[in-house]
């Protein structure tokens, strides 16, 4: 079960250090241009998006750290439950945009970190 957490964790850590890292250095109009499956940031003001992207990365790096660096571990599970909630936010954009299509990628996201947040919170936790 561990290793399942560390390489789902892994995962995650890399798509959203990836994903939130272009949010941040990229403008709003060509993240937009890049596809439809970007078309949500129009939703949302150029801070929002650099925001959003922040808090990926923010996401990415509490994944990790904590528990390799021995310090504040009990913050690997809060990171992934941020991006459970982050995910239903996404899933709940794409709902109202009418773009159902991209609704069972954010699902998939949502249930991979909620995996990570009931392992590290439970069976497999670094608390205690």
């Amino acid at each position: 079960m561990n290793l399942a957490l560390w390489i789902v964790t892994g995962l995650l850590a890399v798509a959203y250090l990836l994903g939130g890292g272009f949010k941040v250095i990229t403008p709003k109009e060509k993240i937009a241009a890049s596809g439809p499956s970007a078309r949500w940031v129009e939703d949302f003001s150029d801070g929002g998006v650099k925001a959003i992207g922040a808090l990926e990365v923010l996401a990415a790096v509490g994944l990790v750290l904590p528990a390799v660096l021995d310090i504040a571990p009990v913050l690997v599970p809060l990171a992934a439950l941020g991006l459970v909630l982050m995910m239903t936010g996404a899933a709940i954009t794409r709902v109202r945009r009418h773009e159902t299509r991209f609704v069972v990628v954010d699902l998939v996201y949502v249930v991979l970190a909620g995996f990570v947040a009931w392992g590290r919170f439970g069976p497999e936790s670094f608390i205690g």
